[in-house]
């Protein structure tokens, strides 16, 4: 059974960059059409995808939602088995739950089907 597990701090300062690390359990992250992905919820809103990354072939691929692929990276530890989300020039609107998840990939579809708990960050001077 996959399990995500995001760490990191909650609270950024504006201006600021917001790392957040995902640790993966029970599956690779080199597996091949699963995605990595990060997920986020500002307060009061629905949720808003930021981006992923994830192997096909075996080849890595990295895509970004192009509201926020200006200020975003996704970058992988394949020893640690981890996913890590880097948001640059953080502004009050990007606070939010921020959620790990799986994606996956089958001919046809995807859907998310395993979620970290989540973990609140306040964008605040």
């Amino acid at each position: 059974q996959v399990q995500l597990q995001e760490s990191g701090p909650g609270l950024v300062k504006p201006s600021q960059t917001l790392s957040l690390t995902c640790t993966v359990s029970g599956e690779s992250i080199t597996t091949n059409y699963y995605f990595w992905s990060w997920i986020r919820q500002p307060p009061g809103k629905g949720l808003e995808w930021i981006g992923y990354v994830g192997y096909t072939g075996g080849n890595p691929r990295t895509y970004y939602s192009p509201s926020l692929k200006s200020r975003t990276s996704i970058s992988r530890d394949t020893t640690k088995n981890q996913f890590t989300l880097q948001l640059r020039s953080v502004t009050p609107e990007d606070t939010a739950v921020y959620y790990c998840a799986r994606d996956v990939w089958v001919p046809g579809n995807n859907y998310f089907d395993s979620w970290g708990q989540g973990t609140q960050v306040t964008v605040s001077s």
